[in-house]
């Protein structure tokens, strides 16, 4: 059962920084729970305001409805306690109740409701999607605004007047007159948190917006620079961030950008360049190349910023 209240959840959520777990999987691309929950247990060991499991960086995309309810439920019950978990919910509207009631019932605190499976919506197909999904769980819901999911600020707020349990706004498009708008009509109703890729470099100009957190990937494997990242973002701390992204975030990206979908393929990346494991990742997506791997390692070895105690499983 869910050990935070909706409205207990965003406020320990908006203070903090969040992460998205990867998904281990064997060799036969099966999912691999033995290091999933190893790998969750090392994370919520850190200062991390939340985990969510089975989402974009966890490849939740490439995961059967038995798979996702597996990693969540893992990933539950391998987290410090005071961490909580939410799982995410995708594709159709049914899909996307059952994913919501499979979190629920695997404990879960709440679901980040990724966009739906359809080329194009508007705003009212839209509204009564999330609302459906939404309305089907008793535990806290974010919409995710990006791809075909845009919620324009009446929707937000639409959302909001329906459902108790609609407590935050995630962001992966930037767009900072519609970011502002979405602020501006809807307040401390809920809390935002930014979604872009590698979103700490974003992270400080969107902190004007409203966004006080975001989710970080690298956090998957760099923990302790994310955390020090964060709180330079938190404290505003300009110069401290500049250095940071001078020294890793921005060598990262250009490492990043060398192959469609190495957002997710160089996170797995960089848990191996630790000594940790979590597989490779499933197709359509495609591993970094040997090149690429080693410059990872090379990078991260520089930056000073390899993480104290790396483990491994075999």
């Amino acid at each position: 059962m869910a050990q935070y209240t909706p409205q207990e959840l965003a406020a320990r959520l908006k203070e903090g920084l969040l992460s998205f777990p990867v998904t281990p999987f064997d060799a036969d691309l099966s999912v691999d729970e033995a290091a999933l929950r190893e790998h969750v247990s090392w994370q919520s060991g850190h200062d991390v305001a939340g985990l969510f499991a089975a989402g974009g960086t966890g490849e939740g995309f490439s995961l059967t409805g038995e798979e996702h309810a597996q990693v969540v439920r893992a990933a539950v019950e391998s987290s410090r306690p005071e961490v909580p978990v939410l799982g995410s919910a995708g594709g159709s509207t049914r899909q996307a109740i059952a994913q919501a009631q499979a979190s629920e019932a695997a404990g879960a605190e709440g679901i980040l409701l990724l966009p739906p499976y359809l080329t194009e919506c508007d705003q009212q197909g839209l509204l009564e999607h999330a609302s459906a999904i939404i309305g089907s769980t008793r535990t806290a819901a974010i919409v995710y605004n990006r791809a075909n999911a845009i919620y324009s600020a009446e929707t937000v707020a639409e959302l909001a007047r329906r459902h108790e349990n609609f407590i935050g706004f995630k962001d992966a498009i930037g767009d900072i007159e519609h970011l502002a708008k979405v602020y501006a009509r809807n307040g401390d109703r809920m809390f935002y948190l930014g979604g872009l890729p590698t979103a700490e470099t974003f992270a400080l100009p969107l902190l004007q917006l409203g966004m006080s957190t975001y989710s970080s990937a690298m956090f998957n494997f760099v923990p302790e620079f994310a955390l020090d990242f964060y709180r330079d973002v938190r404290n505003q701390d300009r110069d401290a961030v500049t250095e940071k992204l001078n020294r890793f975030v921005l060598p990262y990206l250009e490492i990043r950008d060398r192959g469609k979908g190495f957002g997710v393929s160089i996170v797995k990346a960089g848990i191996r360049a630790i000594g940790r494991h979590a597989g490779v990742v499933r197709p359509p997506l495609h591993d970094l190349t040997e090149q690429d791997q080693a410059d990872l390692a090379a990078l991260i070895e520089q930056a000073g910023i390899r993480p104290a105690a790396p483990a491994s499983i075999a």
